[in-house]
């Protein structure tokens, strides 16, 4: 007789394992949603099973059932921003997820540089670090780091939690998209979600699909030197562990800095970068949102690499003519002589922000785009460079201008005198009679000058195609 009672004890505990609702990492205790939009919820359970989710806000009902595999998904109206809230997953057995803030949902991605956390790397500080953990207390901020995770195929969930921004949650979390959070916090006045997909030396063929690449290098495919076997260089594997499964997760925009990495390939770049970027909106349902990046910040590179570092900039910058929604934050003032990693994860976090609170959220009276090279003419042995997006003209803050230099016909540049007179800047050097060419910080390391006068820089650049 026990031993039957046994039996079926075990039968039921078993059933009652099998049956147990499901749901993502994503959607759990903490969890922001995206405000006065359309959003997913979905897991799984047994096969033909009634789901019922119920949201506190509303008390509004919704129902699904689930498929052939056991997988249900259903559609909900969120509210304009607040919380907390619960949000009630009703099948076999019921899931309450708890402390449910409603606001503005982003995505922060990359490389070591968005990877790169408040405490830093060690014996690599980031600059006020003790000082960002010291204000970090806020439950209306709240982040999700997503674990680093290498995949082979496409995967359904990954490993992560919600947790509410405060000095043990944020010395772990990316310095750049934890700022971002919170500067977009404190000038939205509402709840901010942050998730970090972030993998150190990363390049971008692997947060990309395998066969998008492919498409995208063709016969350069053999040859990329920014890709070899390794799980965070090989096409598609981050893309396969740590973004497909976000993609059914409702956010409002991405936050990218990538490419230290991609330097031997710059020439491949930008049709890299926009085939992601069209890739990931289509993924996330087509929602076209806004994609803010960091140009690359300056360092003495090996000798062998130094004439990559420029044009990789470049590429960048002339991203933002064929990449829909996007902006670019520039950082040639930012950059550390021998570190590739720089501590001032602040100003760069700003900028991003000063991207997304202008051409977002539409805020008044912010400058968020830096201005760029326009036009030049030569005036006998001198150069005149004139700059487009600088509105109330530019600015050396009192600082000689260094960075520039002038070539003639015969190719040769030479370091200049620069003199900024209103809204352009007259280049000369005795070496050179008649300019043809122009260039302003386009080495690898370098050091911004020359900014508008609501203090942002302008990217380094060339007028030359040599």
């Amino acid at each position: 007789m026990y031993k039957w009672f046994v039996i079926i004890c075990f039968c039921c505990i078993s059933k009652i394992a099998v049956s147990q609702l499901k749901l993502p990492a994503l959607l759990s205790d903490g969890m922001v949603l995206q405000q006065k939009s359309t959003v997913k919820l979905w897991g799984t359970s047994l096969a033909g099973q009634k789901i019922t989710v119920r949201t506190s806000w509303n008390k509004k009902k919704y129902r699904a059932k689930t498929g052939l595999q056991g997988d249900w998904a259903i559609f909900i109206s969120t509210p304009e921003a607040g919380g907390p809230y619960n949000v009630a997953v009703k099948g076999p057995d019921e899931i309450i997820i708890h402390n449910v803030l409603i606001g503005e949902v982003w995505l922060a991605s990359g490389q070591s540089n968005m990877d790169m956390p408040v405490k830093g790397y060690p014996n690599t500080p980031v600059l006020n670090a003790n000082d960002i953990l010291l204000d970090s207390p806020d439950d209306n901020v709240r982040l999700f780091y997503v674990g680093a995770c290498s995949s082979a195929i496409p995967l359904a969930d990954v490993k992560g939690n919600w947790q509410e921004a405060n000095a043990a949650s944020v010395q772990n979390f990316s310095a750049v998209g934890y700022q971002f959070a919170k500067f977009l916090h404190q000038h939205l006045k509402v709840p901010v979600g942050i998730i970090q997909a972030s993998w150190p030396g990363s390049a971008i063929e692997a947060w990309m699909d395998k066969q998008l690449v492919a498409d995208v290098l063709k016969d350069s495919l053999t040859t990329d030197k920014s890709i070899n076997t390794s799980p965070h260089r090989s096409p598609g594997n981050l893309f396969n562990g740590m973004i497909a499964p976000l993609m059914s997760y409702k956010i409002a925009g991405t936050i990218w800095y990538q490419g230290e990495q991609n330097r031997y390939n710059y020439f491949s770049y930008a049709a890299l970068q926009t085939a992601m970027v069209d890739a990931w909106h289509a993924g996330w349902n087509h929602d076209r949102w806004p994609f803010y990046y960091v140009q690359l910040a300056p360092m003495h590179y090996p000798p062998g690499q130094r004439a990559l570092v420029p044009r990789m900039r470049e590429t960048q910058e002339k991203l933002l003519n064929t990449l829909s929604n996007s902006g670019m934050a520039v950082a040639i003032d930012a950059g550390e002589e021998y570190n590739i990693h720089p501590a001032d994860k602040t100003i760069i976090a700003r900028r991003l922000a000063y991207l997304a609170l202008g051409k977002t959220y539409h805020k008044k009276g912010i400058a968020y785009s830096s201005p760029q090279f326009g036009s030049m003419i030569t005036n006998l042995d001198t150069a005149v460079v004139k700059f487009i997006n600088a509105p109330n003209g530019l600015t050396t803050f009192g600082k000689t201008l260094t960075q520039f230099e002038v070539a003639g016909s015969e190719k040769v540049f030479y370091p200049a005198v620069a003199v900024l007179q209103n809204d352009a800047v007259k280049v000369y050097s005795t070496h050179v009679k008649q300019p043809i060419a122009v260039r302003y910080a386009f080495k690898d390391w370098a050091f911004g000058e020359l900014y508008s006068t609501e203090g942002l820089p302008v990217s380094s650049f060339r007028t030359d195609n040599w």
